[in-house]
């Protein structure tokens, strides 16, 4: 089987012309390989297979710096650059890195000054330009084994806490995101022909990774986004007149909101969106103004991708029969719906914790925290987060993981966390924290402040109330519903 880094290295030594849109400037391939060549060359004394760490930005740069880690064969550990240096740090020193691999806007004293007292390397990488080796003198050594198969330490989007790493070796990449593409069926000439994809997912989560790779690898010319806007997803659309496309989840009521003529919009026969649940009424709205099918998925970091999809065919064949669901199980994946508590089997129609075998990751059944149906015909239901989860967007963020966060700062007893609806995100958290006696209230911007010294700034509570005490149940339970009630008062 072509190993990941011969697929890499294949793709730099045989895609020819412009690779990557950025802004309004076009990267070649020719650009792309020089770079790698250059990485290559300060690498190679951190040890061949030395893990790296890497805090991508969606830049070319950063693609560039993937592609020539992908080719060394390199375990690279993911870590989100939208956090603070403290973050960035604890993620760096995480794991057994060699050295780093940053942007250069993300190298700072904060950042480099306790990378060089744990002895690790870091590389600045900026534009295109030459990488260059920021310290020490010498890349340094991994403390510690690396893994018995190459992998890339994806990140998930923090549910439980900061985003944990999830392993994806290169193999099941290669084999199951690169190789069962619909691209690569496609000849390699009428690839390089398409319209090219648009990238907007962060490069250091699955999304990111499965929505990258393929297009790269295969040929096919990409526009990269540093971050989504209805602006530039509207410009991608009218300058290349894709037939699919996609956005997250919340983006669709923004497109809505920004009332984008219907004819800028026609050439998509179809727009696939995930990562998180979309407002039915949003749904209806978007289908009957712009008659374009919204077709849904559903996946996961540890199913290595989506494993439900409402493809064209069934949504051609079912119409909106079906609508709201997301689809039909994908690339060999089974689902099921268990009795939370038992892990019984239920029938179709009865909502229950949803279980999942993903091929790309192995046979054994995967619990997770959707409650959802699967119908007579196949077709699955997400009815929402069995723990509470609070959907921001395409994030899911656990009240428990900010409520730590903010009992750590001096002036807080305690604090209750609870989602509040969102026109934009789908949800929002707000919080409600108990002060201290003998404290003042610190206010939401310095607890926000505080926050992003812990967790990454998609945590950060939108609405802010404090309290004396916090409402507590007959057992002095934190009384959830009431807590909820006092948040959306103070929204509004």
């Amino acid at each position: 089987m072509t190993t990941l880094g011969e697929r890499v290295a294949d793709a730099l030594r045989r895609h020819t012309g412009p690779a990557i849109e950025f802004g309004d400037a076009w990267t070649s391939w020719s650009e792309i390989s020089t770079f790698a060549d250059q990485l290559d060359a300060l690498t190679v004394a951190g040890g061949a297979d030395a893990t790296v760490a890497f805090v991508p930005r969606n830049r070319p740069s950063s693609l560039a710096a993937l592609l020539a880690l992908l080719r060394q064969g390199r375990t690279i550990r993911m870590s989100y650059a939208f956090q603070s240096p403290a973050g960035i740090v604890r993620d760096v020193l995480r794991g057994a890195s060699a050295f780093a691999v940053l942007d250069s806007m993300d190298v700072t004293e904060e950042v480099t000054a306790p990378l060089r007292a744990a002895g690790i390397g870091l590389i600045a990488i900026d534009t295109l330009a030459a990488p260059v080796l920021v310290l020490p003198a010498a890349l340094g050594a991994a403390t510690g084994p690396a893994p018995d198969e190459a992998e890339i330490e994806i990140l998930t989007s923090g549910t439980t806490g900061p985003p944990k790493p999830f392993a994806a070796t290169h193999a099941m990449i290669a084999d199951h995101i690169v190789g069962r593409s619909a691209l690569a069926a496609v000849a390699p000439a009428a690839v390089s022909a398409l319209p090219p994809a648009l990238l907007f997912f962060p490069i250091g989560n699955i999304s990111g990774i499965y929505s990258t790779l393929p297009p790269l690898l295969h040929g096919q010319r990409v526009v990269l986004l540093e971050r989504f806007s209805v602006q530039a997803w509207r410009d991608y659309v009218v300058t290349y007149r894709p037939p699919q496309a996609g956005m997250p989840a919340a983006c669709v009521r923004m497109v809505l909101d920004a009332d984008i003529p219907k004819e800028d919009l026609a050439s998509l026969k179809g727009l696939g969106t995930g990562a998180a649940p979309l407002d039915p009424a949003v749904h209806h709205a978007f289908e009957d103004k712009y008659g374009i099918p919204i077709l849904l998925s559903y996946g996961a970091t540890e199913f290595g991708g989506p494993v439900a999809a409402m493809t064209p065919a069934l949504h051609g064949r079912w119409g909106r029969e079906k609508f709201g669901s997301v689809g039909q199980a994908i690339g060999g994946a089974r689902l099921r719906v268990v009795e939370p508590g038992t892990g019984a089997p239920l029938p179709p129609g009865a909502e229950g914790l949803l279980q999942v075998v993903s091929p790309r990751m192995g046979p054994d059944w995967i619990t997770t925290s959707d409650l959802a149906v699967i119908d007579a015909d196949g077709f699955l239901f997400h009815r929402g987060r069995a723990d509470g989860a609070i959907m921001r967007g395409g994030f899911k963020l656990l009240p428990e993981t900010i409520e730590q966060a903010l009992r750590l700062h001096p002036a807080i007893a305690d604090a209750a966390v609870a989602a509040l609806p969102d026109r934009r995100l789908g949800e929002v958290p707000g919080a409600l924290v108990q002060v201290r006696t003998g404290y003042e209230a610190p206010g939401g911007a310095s607890l926000a402040t505080h926050l992003r010294g812990h967790l990454p700034a998609t945590h950060i509570p939108v609405f802010w109330g404090f309290c004396a005490d916090l409402p507590r149940t007959a057992s002095h339970k934190t009384d959830r519903v009431a807590v909820k009630r006092l948040l959306q008062g103070i929204a509004g």
